[in-house]
């Protein structure tokens, strides 16, 4: 998907998060924010919502299929893991998180071909405790433009607790599309974000 936009022209930045803590997530996409010379469309799945909620500077934010926490939120307090992703849930020794491999295929990419969400899998990582409980300092949402996008197929995050977080947000779309359409159907999010850059570029 990056390299789509980058062939087009457009500068494309993209974190590393999971670095342990929600805060220190939030900080490494503060700083591409930082680096970058116009405010930037920024885009957050899944508990990457809880991350750009939290982040200044944005021109748009883009949550897809993701958390919208409001103050004293965080995602695992908002809910809604389907009981699948509940099932394929692993708890490791040092208190991280993983997904079974055999049920992450189907609870993430379901919608994908096998070897597409055969390769996808195999760039999940652990997630730390503290990501999913922690609870933004700042909620970007209410002051800057957003766009919320359902992925109404989703077999990780319930669909109805989507639209409801949706309800933050300036625009909502809903795609028929399972957890992670960045990997099953790109070319999706690429119309989607050039659209808004069209629409929040400057005219020279």
């Amino acid at each position: 998907m990056a390299d789509r936009l980058r062939a087009a022209g457009t500068e494309v930045v993209v974190p590393r998060l999971h670095r342990g803590s929600l805060p220190a997530d939030t900080a490494a996409v503060q700083a591409a924010v930082d680096s970058l010379r116009e405010p930037p469309i920024v885009l957050g799945h899944s508990y990457g919502g809880s991350v750009i909620t939290g982040v200044r500077g944005a021109g748009h934010l883009v949550y897809l299929a993701a958390f919208v926490p409001d103050a004293g939120e965080s995602a695992a307090g908002l809910g809604g893991a389907s009981p699948q992703l509940q099932e394929a849930i692993t708890p490791e020794p040092d208190g991280s998180t993983s997904l079974r491999p055999d049920r992450a295929a189907d609870v993430l990419y379901g919608d994908c071909p096998e070897p597409l969400a055969a390769w996808a899998v195999g760039l999940l990582r652990a997630q730390a405790p503290g990501c999913g409980r922690g609870v933004p300092e700042r909620h970007s949402w209410k002051h800057t433009p957003s766009t919320y996008v359902v992925c109404g197929q989703d077999r990780a995050i319930d669909p109805g607790l989507q639209r409801k977080m949706a309800s933050h947000c300036t625009d909502v779309r809903e795609w028929q599309a399972g957890h992670s359409p960045f990997v099953g159907q790109p070319d999706l999010i690429v119309e989607l974000l050039r659209e808004l850059l069209a629409a929040t570029t400057p005219r020279r």
